[in-house]
């Protein structure tokens, strides 16, 4: 009969019609793959167009990608070569070697007194600008011989030079023989100080620095007006400039800005035909270059992004058909895990379409890491590490703005950044603060890398730096925001118990807690023992110890409906199963679990709480009240009760924690009951209550193993020496031997009265 009532409660809980189906769970697969081919399909394969050269566009074209705008470009490159100021260069002269050298002359043709004035005049006319002529060409031979100057500069030079010649007045000539070997010496000083003072100088035109010669002969210390008269003039002959426009210098400038113009380019969504407007050859040619052309249209684009994205959906399902986890055959799970996914996917398509090339760092402001932050949070951290390669893969396409190639690797990098630390640091969160000391830890770690990207390209403004780092700080800041938004969604939609949701419900001052302490004190302190019990057993074999603790809070929370029927709350009272039959007692105490249940739904309370309440007790067998009918039957000669009719209804523990609750709460009961336990009283006491339900098919249906159960009853063991450790003593005598036989009773069930 037992078996029976056991295949049946198996069968009526499994039995989930969808939620364990494979063909759905294919169709779930499949339609996250045709997700990731929507959101990523006008990114690879652009919407294309029926049209013909000279029709009429019925409606605006636009582009679906950053195209380059050539036109645009080269009148922006011919821009910046026009603002291009000329380049000069400055040549080092030494102009007053040629002073030098005509001074020399005119002391020797002076000195000569065969030479007669006027043919000493007609030699200064031709002597005098043919040594400045001399000089020069020596000085630009050597410098076109080192090859430090172009010849097109040689060229420029002889120009100026011609251009800007200075001709001495023909009455300066009669007065130079006049001059003794005294004047000629001590104006050769003066003339070389000044040609050299002026030359230091960048010169472009020589008749502007000619006009500072006269004032500086002045300030010197010639003071014949002889001698300053033809110092002016032989050093206004030998200034010549020194700064030339330098063709081939101004050309390389004027390329070096064309090539640092950056490719202008027409922006994903500008209109490339109006609506309205005439398809000409030229725009028709134009549309068919970019492939939005139906009759040039190629499909295979289209089969490998499919088959792109039946390979990313196949990675996921070898990771969960591999795994441990529940998603592995619960599909409510799968479908939450394949929405979270792509709503972390149509976030990013939602942010890529305000992305542009002005602005494209708005992607680093996207909250990629929305799908491994609810995945760590809901499901598991193991399967938001394959979420996290996932987004990342699908980040580099939507993001990729430039269209040169399929992916952008600096934002699938990012992406997985943000979400690997978005994994690490809240899969141990349980307050709601925790997510947002997440999103800090994101913005931070996306800070440090976008700042790295940003120094390892040396073509960004500094400008352009800090908005990509105000969006890597603000990413992180809006992903805590959306997290903390849909959270609430999907624990309410999937009855998922996080552990933020858990750490909520085990506030003591939650409605149903305060009910619970101030109508029946002695089940809340009961409840609150047996949390401590189940936490510390669930952790010890790997469970989840902090739902075994909250569950263990609500688990009795029927006993409220009628609280003096049990007896830790028989304070001063009379036991009420006293006066009444054994069935009726049967039945209230049974339908506490009925009633927790019933309080919990109305509450909102999640199904894994709610169905600790209802399955702790599992189908056990309530000895005290079936045996005390027994009696009664016997006593009156009628046929004895089944056993079956005193048991609780079930279901038996459908998963580990909800059979560690059921263990915990009859041995926090049966222990307490006890007056001065022992060591050794404990440790049988435990040990035969879990042999009990193993024999009596209370854990058939739940994955406990017989060495998770030896584990379990160390750690209750250890526990409970930690609780007792006051009242335990060591007695010399044995106990009677009838005292194990009433502990034992009592140990059976903690709900029964007290035989």
């Amino acid at each position: 009969m037992n078996n029976r009532v056991s295949i049946q409660g198996k069968f009526q809980y499994r039995l989930a019609g969808w939620k364990y189906s494979a063909i759905v769970r294919f169709l779930l697969f499949l339609a996250l793959a045709l997700v990731l081919y929507g959101t990523l399909l006008h990114r690879i394969v652009p919407q294309t167009y029926d049209i013909k050269p000279g029709s009429i566009a019925e409606k605006d074209i636009l582009a679906p990608y950053a195209i380059p705008n050539e036109a645009a470009t080269n009148k922006a490159k011919d821009e910046a070569a026009q603002r291009v100021q000329p380049v000069y260069r400055i040549v080092p002269l030494k102009n007053e070697q040629a002073v030098e050298a005509i001074f020399q002359k005119l002391q020797q043709i002076n000195a000569d007194p065969e030479v007669a004035p006027a043919d000493k005049v007609s030699i200064y006319k031709t002597v005098i600008p043919t040594l400045i002529q001399d000089h020069l060409e020596r000085q630009m031979k050597t410098y076109s011989g080192s090859g430090q100057y172009s010849d097109e500069l040689m060229v420029e030079m002889r120009k100026s030079f011609r251009e800007q010649d200075y001709r001495i007045p023909e009455e300066a000539y009669y007065k130079i023989p006049r001059l003794t070997k005294e004047d000629l010496t001590e104006m050769e000083g003066v003339a070389k100080d000044i040609v050299i003072r002026i030359m230091n100088d960048q010169i472009l035109d020589a008749q502007a620095a000619r006009v500072k010669v006269a004032e500086l002969v002045n300030a010197s210390n010639l003071t014949k007006n002889i001698a300053r008269e033809l110092v002016q003039e032989l050093v206004r002959a030998a200034l010549t400039p020194n700064k030339f426009y330098d063709q081939k210098g101004t050309e390389e400038a004027k390329t070096h800005a064309r090539d640092n113009v950056k490719q202008v380019y027409v922006n994903k969504n500008d209109v490339l035909v109006a609506k309205g407007e005439k398809i000409t050859d030229e725009l028709y040619q134009r549309l068919a270059a970019l492939k939005l052309l139906k009759d040039n249209t190629s499909y295979w684009p289209n089969l490998g992004l499919f088959l792109f994205s039946i390979l990313c959906c196949l990675m996921l399902y070898m990771f969960v058909r591999h795994s441990q986890l529940p998603v592995n055959q619960n599909n409510v799970q799968l479908l939450m895990l394949i929405l979270i996914i792509a709503l972390t996917v149509a976030v990013m398509k939602i942010f890529s379409l305000i992305q542009s090339l002005e602005y494209p760092y708005i992607a680093y402001l996207a909250p990629v890491a929305v799908g491994a932050m609810l995945t760590t949070i809901l499901l598991n951290a193991q399967l938001a590490v394959v979420v996290t390669v996932l987004i990342g893969v699908a980040a580099s396409v939507v993001f990729n703005s430039d269209h040169v190639q399929p992916f952008d690797f600096k934002y699938g990098l990012l992406a997985m950044t943000n979400s690997f630390a978005a994994i690490f640091s809240i899969q141990r969160a349980s307050q709601r603060s925790s997510i947002l000391k997440a999103g800090i830890i994101i913005s931070l770690l996306a800070m440090a890398l976008v700042g790295s990207l940003v120094l390892l390209d040396d073509q960004e403004t500094r400008r352009s730096a800090m908005f990509a780092l105000s969006f890597a700080l603000g990413g992180g800041l809006v992903t805590a925001v959306f997290v903390i938004g849909l959270l609430p969604f999907f624990e309410v939609a999937f009855g998922i118990l996080s552990p933020l949701k858990l750490v909520e419900l085990s506030n003591p001052n939650h409605p149903l807690l305060r009910k619970l302490l101030t109508e029946t004190p002695g089940t809340y302190h009961h409840s609150v023992m047996v949390g401590n019990l189940a936490e510390a057993a669930a952790e010890a074999i790997g469970a989840d110890g902090l739902l075994c603790r909250v569950g263990a809070y609500y688990h009795d929370i029927g006993k409220t409906k009628r609280p003096s029927y049990f007896i830790e709350n028989q304070t001063n009272m009379e036991n009420p199963h006293d006066r009444i039959d054994p069935a009726l007692s049967k039945s209230i105490i049974v339908a506490h679990a009925r009633d927790g249940v019933e309080m919990l739904r109305d509450a909102g309370i999640p199904k894994p709480i709610r169905d600790i309440a209802e399955q702790h007790h599992g189908t056990t067998l309530l000895t005290f009240f079936y045996f005390k009918a027994k009696k009664q039957a016997e006593e009156k000669g009628e046929k004895p009760p089944e056993e079956l009719e005193y048991r609780y209804p079930g279901p038996n523990a459908q998963t580990k924690e909800a059979a560690i609750v059921g263990i915990a709460d009859c041995v926090e009961a049966a222990v307490r009951s006890l007056r001065n336990p022992t060591v050794e009283q404990i440790d049988s006491m435990v040990r035969k209550i879990i042999k009990n339900r193993l024999d009596d098919g209370q854990f058939n249906e739940c994955d406990l193993t017989i060495k998770e159960l030896d584990l379990v009853a160390k750690t209750l063991n250890e526990a409970l020496l930690g609780i007792f450790h006051s009242r335990i003593e060591y007695p010399t005598a044995e106990l009677p031997a009838s005292k194990p036989a009433a502990i034992a009773s009592v140990s059976e069930t903690k709900d029964e009265v007290n035989p």
